[in-house]
């Protein structure tokens, strides 16, 4: 660690905050621990020590209530009430930020076209977009629709429909129109905005026709308006017009503290895309708590998480501006010309806190890499990690070719919660392949089948107290039985919990350590079980991929007649290297050697690639369906990245001999 990371970490929000807390509460906060377990056991009093440490009470209509109840009123899950009474705007916190020099948003494409939008210019571009869309009958509860790339103008046209209490939703153009149809039509969205397109791998990928197809699949559509399309139609809306519409004050319209903020939706892959509705008040404070505390986010930050509007870290990155921070959109891929392309833009961009993914940072090992080496990362305070489990292999690498002792903040959370449950936290240690914390305010535990908390073992992870940011509920679920089914109708052995009083059950394997940091160890879902020992498939992708060989790898566990039980290892190889006999005896070697001979799969096939969701997320629990030759599977070729290989794994189930 550096003189000026030392620094850095003495004088954080983090630490700030723990003296308001001790100051206005009288905890012991000496240490993150202190801080944690009260924030879990007095919850009220923890998310008003955030509202008033960012003093929300300036933004809101009506000053805050003096009682418990003023902030929680019902703590049940589901149907916890937050803030009851407390009116207010996610937009007005961002608009504290607007006398700040620079630029507030950078767009970045592949090509390197570099955009930005200064500070002094949101506030006014903002309010032409809305009057564009108020023009067009956009209010309180009407949904705005995207179809966008990872641009600037993204932001603004959400920054334009929340102001007016209206509901947002967006989803990338990677998806074909039919799928992105899927999720926007189920919210009869009164606006549509698109882009001409964006460039990918190389190539321009023109999106006209598939935008101008979209908008016929939504038949509510009052305007439709586009981005950088010279030859659209008299029947769409240029964004460059729209955006100069009256130039009037912009002043945002209160709304409750649960009004829907936007709707975020499942992965979408064996069923119907879930709508999941976020409120106001709620994303704010978690976004303020996670990117200001967490993320140490402020006025002199550059944040950048390379992400798409399909994706929730999109909505994350834009918490930046919550905070102060400048945020940097790109749109292209991570890997394209090569994989030291994000790290060119951390360097020209002097990004502090950078967010990507496993694969990315995987993808720069194997490719030899020295990011710091070939570029200046001293402005780099912070490398996040999300998408799937970073492996402690990854941390290392990081540490001796990117900078000694950069903090790593691994984090996991969701869509469901639009953050993170836990993950890195300034000034707290962080270890190999571990998530260094519970977030405050979570209150996380690892469960046994029977309910039990458990540390230093493998558990179900839950959270056994409610969070601002949990959904409001999902769109189309009046009665919310949907929302109960997802995360609290699950049944633990000998009726062990509480009915009264159910959990969220996320659907991860974690183990809680002794130092109260996790590892988590896949989707329980997808639990590998082999002669009823449970194993997680993190564990043995994070062995296998860490081989020079191996590009991916997909474990799975499938339950076969009387009993068997056929648990394959497919891999995907790097351009050059050949699935031989001895690459198999390496890998079974590894996974022996690091974890244990259980963990050994029965055989190694080589895979034209493995699918996964939009969102990156590899479909482990459909395609073990398959492999077992279950009738009723049915995936959406839509959510899928390539659903030509669905059919080959369907193939290799059919040759497995039993």
């Amino acid at each position: 660690m550096t003189t000026d990371d030392a620094a850095r970490t003495a004088d954080t929000r983090m630490n700030r905050f723990a003296q308001f807390v001790h100051d206005r509460f009288g905890p012991d906060t000496g240490d993150y621990d202190d801080l944690w377990s009260w924030s879990v056991r007095r919850p009220a009093e923890f998310w008003r020590a955030v509202w008033e440490f960012f003093d929300v009470d300036a933004l809101a209509a009506e000053p805050l209530g003096d009682s418990d109840e003023a902030v929680l009123a019902d703590d049940r899950m589901p149907g916890a009430v937050w803030f009851p009474g407390v009116r207010l705007n996610y937009v007005d916190q961002i608009l504290r930020h607007a006398h700040l020099p620079g630029a507030a948003i950078v767009g970045i494409d592949e090509a390197g076209e570099r955009s930005e939008i200064a500070w002094a210019d949101l506030p006014s571009q903002v309010a032409g977009l809305a009057s564009t869309l108020r023009a067009h009958g956009v209010g309180p509860g009407d949904v705005v629709a995207a179809y966008l790339p990872d641009i600037p103008e993204a932001v603004i046209a959400f920054l334009a429909t929340a102001s007016l209490g209206a509901v947002w939703s967006g989803c990338g153009q990677d998806y074909a129109p039919l799928g992105a149809a899927g999720r926007l039509g189920q919210l009869a969205p009164k606006v549509l905005f698109t882009a001409a397109g964006y460039r990918y791998n190389g190539k321009v990928v023109d999106k006209r026709a598939d935008s101008a197809e979209l908008a016929t699949l939504l038949p509510n559509l009052l305007a439709h308006i586009t981005i950088g399309d010279t030859d659209a139609s008299s029947s769409t809306v240029d964004y460059a017009e729209a955006v100069g519409g009256d130039p009037v004050d912009l002043r945002p319209v209160p709304v409750a503290f649960d009004h829907p903020l936007w709707v975020l939706f499942s992965s979408g892959t064996t069923g119907r895309p879930k709508g999941i509705v976020h409120g106001h008040g709620g994303v704010l404070l978690e976004h303020l708590k996670a990117g200001a505390l967490h993320g140490d986010l402020g006025a002199d930050d550059v944040f950048f998480w390379q992400t798409a509007l399909s994706w929730m870290m999109w909505n994350y990155q834009v918490a930046g501006l919550l905070c102060g921070s400048r945020i940097v959109c790109y749109s292209g891929s991570p890997l394209y010309p090569d994989p030291d392309r994000l790290w060119q833009i951390v360097d020209d961009e002097r990004v502090t806190y950078f967010g990507t993914s496993p694969g990315q940072l995987q993808a720069s090992r194997k490719a030899g890499l020295e990011p710091g080496r070939r570029h200046d990362l001293r402005r780099l305070r912070t490398l996040g990690s999300t998408g799937s489990s970073l492996a402690a292999d990854l941390f290392t690498w990081v540490d001796d070719h990117v900078r000694a002792g950069l903090p790593i903040s691994s984090i996991s959370g969701g869509t469901d919660i639009v953050s993170a449950f836990a993950g890195g936290s300034s000034g707290v240690p962080v270890v190999p392949g571990e998530l260094s914390v519970r977030y405050l305010g979570v209150a996380l535990e690892s469960w046994s089948p029977d309910a039990r908390p458990l540390v230093g073992e493998v558990g179900e992870l839950v959270v056994t107290a409610p969070m601002p940011s949990m959904p409001v509920g999902f769109r189309d679920d009046p009665d919310g039985a949907r929302y109960r089914a997802a995360y609290f109708a699950h049944e633990w052995e000998g009726g062990a919990s509480n009915p009264d009083k159910p959990v969220w059950r996320h659907g991860d394997w974690v183990t809680v350590t002794e130092r109260g940091s996790l590892v988590i160890h896949g989707r329980s879902d997808a639990t590998l079980n082999r002669h009823g020992i449970r194993m997680g498939s993190a564990d043995i992708y994070e062995v296998v991929e860490a081989l020079d060989e191996v590009a991916e790898a997909f474990v799975l566990g499938v339950d076969g007649p009387d009993g068997a039980y056929w648990m394959p290892l497919f891999v995907t190889l790097v351009p050059g290297a050949t699935l031989d006999d001895a690459l198999i005896d390496r890998i079974a070697a590894a996974v022996r050697d690091r974890l244990s001979k259980r963990h050994v799969p029965d055989e190694v096939i080589e895979a034209p690639g493995i699918p996964h969701t939009r969102t990156g997320k590899k479909l482990e629990v459909p395609v073990t369906a398959i492999l077992a030759g279950r009738s009723e599977v049915n995936i959406d070729p839509k959510a899928v990245d390539d659903y030509a290989l669905i059919n080959w794994y369907a193939e290799q189930g059919r040759l497995h001999r039993w």
